[in-house]
């Protein structure tokens, strides 16, 4: 199968990546079939191969989730709600609001107490 990733270059700390199609065996750092982009996570600078992009992707090639987020913000790819967002989002709504109708109580006893 054909993956969509990054494959990583630069110095030490100072880290680029180029987005590649390679096979879903090779190494990271291996010799890709095609490098489709460029992506630099200090600037957040992406450079994207549209034409060559949307190609394998029509081919059938799967992208890795960091790859798949680039392309999401490239606006080749529509945004898709993760299940572990979903659940991430469900549970900070949840604490969210157990801590405000805990201040609200705190706030009733004051005003009793007054």
């Amino acid at each position: 199968m054909i993956k969509l990733r990054l494959k990583r270059f630069g110095k030490k700390k100072e880290a680029s990546f180029r987005i590649v199609a390679c096979n879903s065996t090779s190494r990271r750092d291996g010799r890709p079939l095609e490098e489709l982009g460029f992506y630099n996570p200090r600037t957040k600078e992406t450079r994207l191969d549209t034409e060559a992009l949307r190609n394998r992707l029509t081919q059938g090639a799967q992208p890795t989730d960091v790859v798949r987020t680039l392309l999401e913000k490239g606006g080749l790819l529509e945004k898709i709600e993760r299940p572990s967002i979903a659940i991430g989002k469900a549970k900070l709504k949840e604490k969210l609001e157990k801590k405000a109708s805990e201040e609200k109580q705190v706030q009733d006893e004051k005003t009793e107490s007054e």
